[in-house]
């Protein structure tokens, strides 16, 4: 009988730490010392070098470092000029999981490329990469394993991320009286399914249980503000770049039932979601599929501006205003 990938991964321990009992200490250093932390990549010459080179459009600021490495981690925002209380302000965060590339990448193809044609109407700061070590490593967590994508809001459900922290803290100081919109940059992968999944099992001390990922581009909303119009003129945007994710057999994403065409809604401030850091009206998360045979990585990049601008030109239209020029 021919073995399947999720038997194997169903049969599968992870190699840190014992089935069934929660990490300590010792645990959490074994997997920060383990090949699955190792740098993989550059933070300074994929993300810094390209921020760095937007300070002749925008404002650069720095809002802090990383405590692992302050000096190879800082953290930037980039700020539209012209900053006018009379605009609405939106936020656009990447690389809250810094293994999801096209999510950093992404946020700065939107500043480099279509960023420009909405600054007439909209204050934008951007943020887009939360986690540099993350982004190195090609990890989910943070050097801690603590999700910072689990870790905003008063009661964050994994504990407090230093990224998360940082950047609320930096939100809190632009002293933006009202936010009109945040979307969050994410991706879905096949190793949320072969290394995160099974590590966050083993570090709650819970047994792993296979699941699917969703094949295309999907958004998670907030339930508690759904935007189910906004939703679908993202989509539509999105669609014309990659794929749209459908549900699965039982009518789900990522176990979430799909409420519309790919969206799911989810608990943003109880679950300590990035896009709940503000209270925008407007606020979701993106998730492209960058492991598809149909998508590449310069796709999944436009996909991710593809969601922001038709998000933009969603609310524009709703003002009875133009779409960006």
């Amino acid at each position: 009988m021919r073995t399947t990938l999720t038997t194997l991964l169903a049969s599968r321990a992870y190699p840190i730490g014992k089935e069934g009992t929660k990490w300590g200490p010792d645990e959490r250093a074994a997997w920060l010392a383990s090949n699955a932390c190792s740098t993989k990549r550059s933070y300074q010459d994929e993300v810094v070098t390209k921020v760095e080179a937007l300070r002749e459009q925008y404002d650069v600021i720095g809002y802090g470092a990383l405590s692992i490495d302050p000096e190879r981690f800082p953290l930037y925002a980039v700020k539209s000029r012209g900053w006018d209380k009379s605009k609405k302000t939106v936020l656009v965060t990447g690389g809250v999981h810094g293994y999801e590339t096209s999510g950093v990448q992404g946020a700065i193809t939107f500043l480099r490329t279509a960023a420009h044609r909405y600054t007439h109407k909209f204050n934008l700061i951007v943020a887009p990469c939360v986690s540099p070590w993350g982004y190195e490593a090609i990890q989910r967590w943070n050097a801690q394993a603590i999700d910072p994508n689990r870790s905003f809001g008063p009661t964050p459900s994994e504990g407090p991320a230093e990224e998360a922290v940082a950047l609320s803290a930096m939100l809190e100081s632009a002293g933006v009286d009202t936010w009109a919109m945040h979307i969050d940059l994410h991706e879905t992968t096949d190793t949320d399914e072969s290394e995160f999944r099974p590590a966050k099992a083993a570090r709650n001390g819970d047994i792993y249980k296979p699941g699917t990922i969703p094949d295309g581009f999907y958004l998670v909303g907030n339930s508690a503000n759904p935007q189910s119009e906004w939703h679908t003129a993202i989509i539509d945007s999105v669609r014309t770049v990659t794929h749209i994710a459908p549900a699965d057999d039982d009518g789900k994403l990522i176990g979430e039932p799909v409420l519309q065409e790919g969206v799911i809604n989810y608990p943003a401030r109880q679950a300590g979601l990035c896009m709940g850091v503000t209270d925008a009206p407007y606020a979701t998360t993106t998730e492209v599929y960058p492991d598809s045979p149909r998508a590449t990585p310069e796709q999944c990049n436009e996909a991710q501006v593809a969601a922001v601008t038709g998000a933009l030109d969603f609310i524009l239209r709703a003002e009875g205003a133009c779409d960006a020029e």
